[in-house]
This record gives structure tokens, C-alpha cells and sequence, in this order.
């Protein structure tokens, strides 16, 4: 794949990605978070890839995407866990 396609690829990822975010509303976002996680768990497996080829540029992106795929994954299940807490009988 090209440098073009790439770069038309990823602005069109947060494009819709944003324009999908925003319309969701508050009351519906943490319950969309814990159910996002799977999402994310495949994001991942997509940066370990990426991070697997071979050239510098490519490792350093894939592993810069494994990390940012990381904190998401991490982030959802703390706020999922944060949630459900809120519905636990003291």
C-alpha cells in the first residue's frame, strides 16, 4: 500500500470515527465503552502485527499502536469495572 492510500485510509477512519462519537449520547457512552473493548482487543492484534514487519518506520508505528491500543483497552475495562461498581449494593 502506498503513502496515499495510507494516509486516505486513516483520514477517513477519523473522520467517521468522529462524526460516529459525537452522535452518541452521554447516558449511552460507558455502556458503548465496555462493549467497545472487543473492538479494541482486535485493534491490538492489528498493531502486533504492524509492528511486526519488516522496516524501522514500521516497528516504530506498530509499536506506538500497541501501545496507544493498550491504554484504550486498559481505559475501557477501568471505566466498564468503575460502572458496574456503581451498581453494587453498599
Amino acid at each position: 500500500m502506498d503513502l496515499v492510500t495510507g494516509l486516505t485510509i486513516f483520514a477517513l477512519a477519523m473522520y467517521v470515527g468522529r462524526e460516529i462519537i459525537t452522535k452518541v449520547p452521554p447516558t449511552l457512552h460507558t455502556p458503548l465503552m465496555s462493549g467497545s473493548n472487543a473492538i479494541s482487543g482486535i485493534t491490538l492484534v492489528g498493531a502486533v502485527l504492524a509492528a511486526g514487519h519488516d522496516g524501522l518506520a514500521a516497528n516504530i508505528v506498530g509499536c506506538l499502536a500497541v501501545a496507544f491500543a493498550t491504554i484504550n483497552v486498559i481505559g475501557g475495562y477501568a471505566v466498564t469495572h468503575r460502572m458496574l461498581g456503581m451498581f453494587k449494593k453498599k
